[in-house]
């Protein structure tokens, strides 16, 4: 029930800083546990009650599908809800599915879905690059998998990119070759590969040294623009200061807060007024076979299906003038005239993928060599996803009657992208397993948290993964 519970962390780092910081993490770790354990009994009620549906259902349900070429799919990231999901549509059409999480995450609640088949950890990548790749291999060889699907976190995408020769002796590997998922996931690569091919982008520069952004002659630009790391920040990406800002020394105060340098540089890009919508696609050789689209915002919980062709259009153009096979997602503005600005790629699987959570024909789009009429689209039954902790927590910052109707109108209209009918346990084990867990150990160790992701399946930490 805390997922948006944010920390700000002093800067002094003075012995009565540093208490005073362990005291905050201790009592805000408690009463997060707290709140859990509160709410372990309904949720323990909801999830029995649903597997004695199941069982008093099962002999009026039709056999589960049997795949006319079933495969051993090695699906990664199993922390998280989106490998979750893909888990269980691979399931669904037939396929055994094996789940994989690096060893921080053990305790991962979504491998107790009766869609998977068996579950290991692995090496963190970053740490131990070819043990990781070796584990990889040992699992591919002894699952006899067919088809590596990595749902990678954004570190571990380059990784996963290294291991696909390696893997690639055993099995196919759904993910790009690694100078395609370099260039993707660099934010002025990609930007500068979009504009080669004609498409929409903001105005970007490459900022390896602040001194560049402060003598940088603002006076000739039209927009504001803002500075993003062009490595992974899960705390910093959620920051959008608009620049300049209203002195030169504003300015400069704030560049110079950030870990600006060669080894770690940021992209300074144009900030485009409009409506700004985030993607998943799943592509085969060019061909966009998946695609949806939603409504987005700096920490996306809520997902809906929006019909934007011209978005579409970008990602088809994108995605067949590279060739490129594997998952892709990006983030767009669109302005009131209705060019689409693509404003950053990601080159792993989207959360957004949970609103086929209903499809039927996820796993054709992903193993199928048949090409598509038309990419797959959300289903028109398929209802908006959010996280239920997250909702809740929304509600305790109400503070008008048409606030609570929009958070209850979300609740009604939409579903929760964790808890399904017939595969009830892993919302159990989630929310009072896999989180508590990773609580406890924070407060072993006195460390702060910015907020609980549900969504990831994890505590977002100032300098963490």
């Amino acid at each position: 029930m805390a997922q948006s519970v944010s920390l700000s962390l002093p800067q002094s780092t003075t012995p009565s800083t540093g208490v005073r910081v362990k005291v905050v993490a201790l009592f805000k770790t408690l009463g997060t546990l707290t709140l859990l354990l509160i709410a372990l009994p309904l949720n323990a009620f909801i999830v029995l009650i649903s597997l004695l549906w199941g069982i008093v259902k099962s002999p009026f349900t039709k056999k589960a599908v049997v795949a006319a070429h079933p495969q051993t799919i090695l699906v990664s990231g199993a922390k998280m809800t989106k490998a979750l999901q893909l888990a269980r549509s691979f399931h669904a059409a037939g396929h055994r599915v094996i789940l994989i999480e690096g060893h921080k995450y053990w305790l991962s609640g979504h491998r107790f879905s009766k869609a998977v088949s068996r579950f290991y950890t692995v090496p963190a990548p970053q740490e131990d690059p070819e043990g990781y790749i070796q584990a990889l291999v040992e699992i591919v060889k002894k699952e006899k998998v067919d088809v590596y699907v990595p749902v990678c976190s954004p570190v571990a995408s380059y990784y996963d990119s290294l291991a696909k020769p390696a893997l690639s002796e055993y099995c196919e590997v759904f993910h790009f070759d690694a100078n395609i998922t370099k260039m993707l996931d660099d934010k002025f690569a990609f930007t500068d590969q979009a504009r080669s091919l004609g498409l929409s982008v903001p105005k970007s520069f490459k900022i390896t040294d602040p001194q560049q952004v402060i003598n940088f002659d603002f006076s000739q630009e039209t927009r504001k623009y803002i500075l993003k790391s062009i490595s992974y920040d899960s705390v910093r990406r959620l920051d959008l200061t608009k620049l300049p800002c209203d002195t030169p020394e504003e300015t400069a105060a704030f560049v110079n807060s950030l870990p600006i340098s060669p080894e770690k540089p940021w992209i300074m890009q144009e900030f485009i007024p409009g409506k700004e919508l985030c993607t998943h696609s799943t592509v085969r050789n060019g061909e966009l076979r998946l695609h949806c689209c939603s409504n987005s915002s700096a920490f996306q919980i809520n997902y809906e299906n929006v019909e934007n062709p011209q978005i579409r259009e970008w990602v088809q153009h994108f995605v067949k003038s590279l060739g490129l096979t594997g998952q892709v997602s990006f983030d767009f503005i669109q302005t009131e005239d209705g060019t689409a600005y693509a404003i950053e790629c990601n080159p792993r699987t989207h959360s957004a993928i949970t609103m086929f959570y209903n499809h039927p024909g996820v796993a054709n789009a992903y193993f199928g060599k048949t090409p598509l009429d038309a990419p797959l689209e959300p289903l028109a039954s398929s209802k908006p996803t959010y996280w239920i902790y997250h909702e809740i927590w929304r509600l305790t910052g109400i503070r008008s009657w048409k606030q609570l109707q929009t958070s209850l109108n979300t609740l009604v209209r939409g579903t929760d992208a964790i808890y399904c009918l017939d595969d009830p346990v892993p919302f159990f084990t989630l929310h009072h397993w896999q989180i508590p867990l990773l609580l406890l150990k924070n407060l072993q160790q006195l460390k702060g948290w910015v907020k609980i992701d549900f969504n990831i399946g994890k505590l977002v930490e100032l300098g963490g993964d």
